[in-house]
């Protein structure tokens, strides 16, 4: 283990090339004399502790300071005024995004001396409208964290919720944690991540890119209500991130992180009697930072490496015997070479139980560099490059081993900021960052259709198609849309000019961004049968296919423009006012191979660019109020308008279309076989095109709040608060070619004589239109205790509720594992209870030293907690009937009573949340889901799925080896209670024998990501 350690220490230092890091904040305050009347023309100087930089100011007519601009860190503050004693505020503490006031009350000069003072940060929040947290870098390192990522803390903010089983973007990818999160009623995609003030979100969904170091964030804050104007591109919360960098002392740390399924409690559906599913773990790294020229030039580089070998828990219902051997008596060639890639039942008549191999690789390096260029200039840089490779067998719908895909990627980002201080009150801060991703998805099971039989138009050994036996839930085969792959980069450059002059803190600045995305994807299709007995006689009755590659390559440019200022009205009346100006370019296609359906002609028609250019208006304003002037009790308020960049996916299906791919869709009536599905498609079957509203536009969110804070002692601050938001034109997928009710006529039957493949029947006509609406009104209450007596504690409780039409922007979740529109004609009857609408939640989080004094054996003993306890997210209970709408998974049930719900237990062992009693008449006696002749009565998410709980504790001891060097060993433990923490219940109605409906299948989360069972992690570190 230690040769390891000491590798990893070694690689750091010769493996990461050294560019240049960091994030800002401001400090401000006021001065005045002993009677407390302000001193005009007092030398502020602010002397950053860990890297000697120093800045000087002087105070405006009103006893005043600003300075903007400063790297995060600890500051000495020094105050000098004609006839009054020196004062210093020592050990000042600067948050990243944050602004800290610091102010002086300066005594008569007696002595030629320097009064000294412990400065301390304000538990409030009374210089800015932003309302948001942020997680110092004690608790970035020392809270226990489920997989160590820095994303996971997002969770401990108020208003953040923990991603919902249906999660897309925020469900937790395997080793490398949430890549999004909900937070205050917005989209898990309308987040915008920062790292030193450059995006660091994956333009094509939005997500984050990828999961920085822990060991290399200092801090982050995260703002998720009316944030300030310098802040554009989304609507949602940023999340600003300070890396760590170097210091004029030489510091850093070499560790292993180690995780075995031997030390682990079952998961739930990891029953006994069947091997507990292999989970081991290694995370290990080193990272080294400190001085290349004393007080001018400072480095810090990082290594972290990731080993994971995993079983995902697999509980599926399977062909039973009975059935097999119904196969084998029908004798279809095809079946029978699919029936051995479908495991036998292994608990009772149906289930198989077991595990799918799953695997993840991951290599990190970061460098940073910060260099003093003159008193006036200093630079920062920042780059991180991560190789990766996964395995997920079940992410993208599988549900029986041996299928599923393996991804690879590059990703890196690099960013540069420059500082220049033309005067004490003029300082301009100009950024350049590069964000580069490449990823690869590839097939596990790269079997070829042609040798079990399929004629379907592809001979390579890309896959098979994705199969769906409806009436079981088992899907197998595939990937459908696999392989794919894309490499993609942003560039982004931007620049705030931050000028005060009297009692106006002005910046004014804009930023600019470009876009380039190429993609790839090709496909063995898709095939869903009825029942099980369809299967067996190869009736399908659902078939997609495309035998193109479907290349394209996308660009997108945006810019945005601001200015914002903070009025010092009086020294307990802050006025915050700013405007920002932002256009989203639309995108454009290289080779114009963008094909969108017009609806006035019946076409596909080529474009260049799909919709209509777009720009938004931001106004952003609000005010923050000292009552007593005591800074113990602050009143704030604010209102703001934000935008939402469309993401790049929501075009790339319209390179798909013909004439540049070859999609075939059949959906009935009857079915097509093995053997004639393409040619049959073609001659019976339809077009199912991609399209966008040509007045398609940015989506808007108006956010407020009000909010009081009070301090209860030196280092307790509470809030109490009202949030709301409200979103509109948000981004909706209709089929605008559902039949019209009563008939199985479309509205748009077959292409026009002047469109592209015209003559062509059309089927489902996906389009995105931005028509979505949202609300969100939420009750926060916050507690935060700052560090003292060995003690600190955040704590929030959130009352909310979130409505909306449609949960989730992503192309994949459309017809996927999300529900479309019941009704693409009536929007309003899907307004309801958002798919991540928490009621309520309760978080907590601290870290305690034990007051233990003595020898190495006795002190230095400490432990973290971190604990999230809420209920449950909504459940959209849907059948299979595709008669009305042509699209599956949509048409909900007729409701016929109430239904009760709670943790029982079904014939096969898993837990039944809510009684499987449906029907298909009304007649039936004891009948709660009727399958409907048309559009069901039940409304969207009318049911509440199981809550969420999970508490993980953290003991560690740091143990003195030399003046420099220590050790610290620590143990985590996940889900201390072990609480089992359900994912959502099989919620297709279904009537046949022996289905699952109602039965809850899996946890919340695969093993080893947050509350799936209780896991224990063991640590060294080496700290110097």
């Amino acid at each position: 283990m230690f040769q390891r350690l000491w590798g990893c220490a070694f690689a750091a230092l010769l493996s990461v090339s050294m560019v240049l890091a960091q994030s800002t904040g401001i400090i401000q305050g006021g001065v005045t004399d002993p009677s407390g009347a302000a001193v005009p023309k007092a030398t502020v100087t602010v002397r950053n502790m860990g890297t000697g930089e120093e800045r000087t100011f002087t105070t405006d007519e009103s006893g005043l300071y600003v300075v903007p601009s400063l790297p995060v860190g600890r500051y000495q503050i020094t105050v000098k005024a004609s006839g009054l004693q020196p004062t210093t505020a020592n050990d000042l503490v600067l948050e990243v995004g944050r602004t800290v006031r610091q102010d002086f009350h300066l005594a008569v000069a007696t002595a030629n001396q320097t009064v000294e003072i412990s400065a301390t940060a304000p538990v409030l929040e009374s210089s800015t409208v932003a309302v948001g947290t942020v997680v110092d870098q004690r608790t970035v390192q020392e809270i226990p964290l489920n997989g160590r990522h820095f994303l996971d803390l997002a969770m401990l903010a108020a208003g953040t919720v923990a991603p919902p089983a249906s999660g897309y973007l925020s469900a937790p990818l395997r080793g490398q944690g949430s890549f999004a999160f909900f937070s205050a009623g917005n989209r898990e995609d309308a987040t915008n991540i920062m790292v030193n003030g450059i995006n660091l979100n994956d333009m094509a969904q939005n997500q984050l890119t990828f999961q920085p170091s822990i060991n290399t964030v200092q801090e982050f804050k995260l703002d998720n209500s009316t944030y300030s104007a310098q802040y554009g591109r989304s609507s949602g919360t940023i999340v600003n991130i300070a890396t760590r960098s170097g210091t004029n002392s030489l510091h850093g740390e070499v560790f292993e992180y180690l995780r075995n399924n031997y030390f682990d409690a079952r998961n739930y559906f990891n029953r006994v009697g069947v091997p507990q599913s292999p989970f081991i773990r290694n995370n290990f790294g080193a990272d080294a930072g400190g001085p290349i020229k004393h007080d001018k030039t400072f480095f810090f580089l990082s290594y972290e490496g990731l080993r994971q070998r995993q079983g995902i828990t697999i509980n599926q219902q399977v062909l039973t015997a009975s059935q097999r051997a119904s196969a084998m008596a029908v004798g279809n060639p095809t079946v029978l070479k699919l029936l051995p890639l479908i495991p036998a039942p292994n608990s009772g008549s149906s289930l198989f139980l077991g595990s799918a191999s799953a695997g993840v690789n991951i290599d990190q390096g970061t460098a940073n560099m910060s260099h003093a260029i003159t008193d006036k200039d200093r630079i920062n840089g920042y780059f991180a490059f991560q190789k990766d490779v996964r395995q997920e067998p079940t992410l993208q719908g599988n549900d029986i081993p041996n299928f599923g895909d393996t991804r690879q990627s590059h990703r890196q980002i690099l960013t540069v900021n420059e500082t220049h201080i033309f005067t004490p009150n003029v300082v301009n801060e100009i950024r350049f960052g590069y964000n580069r991703i490449r990823i690869d998805f590839s097939p596990n099971a790269a079997l070829n259709p042609a040798d079990f039989g399929m004629a379907i138009g592809i001979t390579a050994p890309i896959g098979i198609p994705q199969f769906l036996l409806r009436d079981i839930n088992l899907n197998f085969g595939g990937p459908n849309n696999f392989p794919q792959g894309r490499g993609d980069y942003t560039a982004v450059l931007s620049d705030t000019l931050s000028y005060l002059r009297g009692k106006h803190s002005l910046k004014f600045g804009g930023e600019a961004r470009r876009f380039n995305g190429n993609s790839y994807v090709a496909t063995p299709g898709q095939m869903q049968f009825n029942t099980v007995t369809d299967f067996i006689n190869g009736n399908i009755a659902t078939f997609t296919s495309n035998t193109s590659t479907n290349p394209s390559r996308v660009f997108i440019l945006a810019t945005g423009a601001f200015v914002e200022d903070s009025y010092k009205i009086s020294r307990a009346l802050t006025l915050q006012l700013g405007f920002r100006w932002e256009w989203n370019g639309t995108p454009a296609e290289a080779k114009d191979r963008f094909t969108s359906f017009n609806l006035q002609q019946s076409a596909l028609v080529q474009v260049h660019q799909p919709y209509q250019q777009n720009h938004t208006y931001e106004p952003r304003v609000g005010f923050a109020w000292d009552v007593f002037q005591t800074g113990k009790t602050i009143v704030r308020s604010a209102y703001a308008i934000m935008g939402d960049q469309p993401t790049s996916g929501l075009v790339t299906g319209l390179a798909t279309n013909p004439p540049f791919a070859n999609p075939v869709t059949f959906n009935g009536p009857g079915f097509v076989t093995f053997t004639n599905a393409l040619s049959a498609a073609k001659a019976a079957g339809s077009l199912a095109p991609n399209s966008v509203a040509y007045d398609f536009t940015t989506p808007t969110v108006q956010s407020w709040n009000f909010n009081i804070q009070q301090q209860v002692t030196s280092d307790l601050g509470v809030m109490v608060g009202y949030f709301g938001n409200k979103g509109t034109h948000l981004r909706t997928a209709l089929n605008i070619n559902q039949f019209i009710p009563g008939t199985s006529i479309r509205p748009y039957p077959v292409l026009s004589a002047s469109s592209i493949a015209a003559g062509t029947p059309l089927g489902n006509i996906t389009q995105w239109e931005s028509i979505g609406n949202s609300e969100y009104n939420g009750l926060w209450v916050t507690a935060t205790k700052r560090l003292s007596k060995g003690l600190q504690l955040n704590s929030s409780y959130t009352w909310s509720k979130s409505m909306d039409e449609t949960s989730y922007n992503s192309p994949g979740n459309v017809w996927g594992v999300n529900t479309p529109m019941q009704d693409s004609n009536n929007l309003r009857a899907e307004h309801a209870p958002s798919d991540f609408d928490v009621r309520h939640r309760f978080v907590i989080s601290g870290i305690y030293e034990l007051p233990f004094k003595g020898n190495r054996a006795v002190q230095g003993w400490q432990f973290s907690i971190a604990a999230q306890l809420q209920s449950g997210n909504p459940i959209d209970i849907i059948t299979t009937n595709t008669s009305y709408t042509g699209v599956a998974n949509a048409l909900r049930p007729n409701i016929l009573g109430q239904v009760p719900v709670g943790i029982g237990s079904a014939a096969n062992g898993n837990p039944q949340y809510f009684p499987a009693l449906t029907c298909n008449t009304l007649a039936t006696a004891g009948c709660l889901f009727q399958v409907p002749p048309g559009f069901g009565s039940m409304g969207r998410n009318a049911i509440v799925g199981p809550g969420f709980e999970d508490i993980d504790l953290s003991f560690y001891k740091d143990t003195r080896i030399t003046e420099r060097l220590k050790a610290q060993f620590r143990a985590d433990t996940f889900n201390l209670f072990n609480h089992p923490n359900f994912a959502q219940p099989n919620r297709t109605v279904s009537t046949a024998a022996g289905n699952t409906f109602g039965q809850i299948s899996a946890t919340r989360s695969p093993v080893g990501d947050s509350g799936s069972s209780r896991q224990i992690q063991l640590a060294l570190k080496l700290i110097f």
